[in-house]
């Protein structure tokens, strides 16, 4: 899922760069030999695709049935210990990071409103600070 504007572009870059099949906004996912069955909706009803593995699929709201976690459950996983795992460990080879962070900054501080008495004297304020 992009994080930047949600515009669904990732799963059919991804599908297209790999050369494999793509389904788009499965609400119910079957696998087969070699296969995978998808359900997707459309503006006219239902739709069923069947593409042949490996594929990318991107999911729809409707596909699973989201779990909540309870506050015991947050206490207990909150004392579980966390597994540090190194990279080299998993077979991924070590390089130079792709990224390096050269700046975080807080934004600036927002400047505090002002009421005003009428819309004349709105329109006088925004006329004088330049904004109209």
């Amino acid at each position: 899922q992009a994080i930047d504007d949600d515009c669904n572009q990732t799963g059919q870059l991804l599908a297209a760069m790999l050369d494999w099949p793509q389904g788009t906004f499965a609400s119910r996912v079957e696998l087969e030999a070699g296969a995978v069955r998808v359900q997707r909706e459309v503006d006219g009803g239902l739709e069923t695709l069947r593409l042949r593995l490996p594929a990318v699929l991107t999911a729809d709201l409707r596909l699973n049935e989201p779990r909540y976690a309870t506050l015991p459950n947050i206490m207990k996983a909150k004392k579980k210990p966390l597994e540090v795992v190194p990279a080299a460990e998993l077979g991924v080879p070590a390089g130079a990071p792709r990224l390096k962070v050269l700046q975080v900054q807080e934004p600036p501080a927002r400047a505090g409103g002002e009421k005003v008495e009428s819309v004349e004297s709105l329109l006088g304020k925004l006329r004088h600070a330049g904004c109209i």
